[in-house]
């Protein structure tokens, strides 16, 4: 890091829909955004970028609305012309889930959203699944007011020797219906699946 970063300020960061009603955030400060994005990064001697400056722009994400133009830190890179996007906006409360825990059922976690296809049919999810499986798959059930995915993996039943690390992968799933604004849950933990930016690189 070169030079000083801005605080956030007390402002406020608000993120618009076409054709929807826009939602008022508290806008997330320049250190704690360069904070997490630098949480975990190389150590002496390791690849590594050089922010040289930041300034605050937008940014498109996805959500269950469709695309979304959000405030973002534009951070300025020693040795690059484009800037690297991190999103400004603190995310809201999560809702309460309309449906409790699986107890009875095996199954794997469906982590987060990734994105949303144009159409709204095409929803990307980061699905867990372990190091020796065949990677995961996720079944939906799709109601009037919510999506549930479950989670579980192909070909789960190996038997030889295999490491204990969940590995994360995206998954696309096909929706019958565009997903609008019916939420999307996660059958085992019973909890909504949320949209989340990824880590740079």
């Amino acid at each position: 890091m070169r030079g000083e970063l801005p605080g956030a300020g007390g402002k406020k960061a608000r993120v618009t829909w076409a054709g929807r009603a826009q939602v008022v955030r508290p806008l997330v400060g320049a250190r704690a955004s360069y904070a997490r994005m630098a949480l975990g990064g190389g150590g002496e001697g390791k690849p590594h970028l050089t922010v040289t400056g930041v300034r605050l722009g937008t940014m498109t994400v996805a959500t269950t609305r469709g695309p979304a133009t959000v405030p973002a830190w534009l951070f300025a890179l020693d040795g690059y012309a484009t800037p690297l996007k991190r999103a400004a906006a603190t995310p809201s409360p999560v809702p309460r889930s309309p449906i409790g825990p699986t107890r009875t059922l095996p199954g794997r976690h469906v982590d987060r959203l990734a994105g949303v296809g144009a159409d709204g049919r095409t929803v990307t999810v980061v699905a867990t699944h372990g190091a020796c499986d065949d990677g995961p798959r996720v079944a939906v059930l799709e109601t009037r007011d919510s999506v549930v995915l479950s989670g579980s993996v192909v070909n789960g039943r190996y038997t030889g020797l295999c490491t204990m690390q969940a590995k994360l992968t995206p998954v696309r799933v096909r929706l019958e219906r565009p997903l609008g604004e019916r939420v999307l849950l996660d059958a085992l933990s019973g909890a909504p699946v949320l949209y989340e930016e990824p880590p740079p690189g």
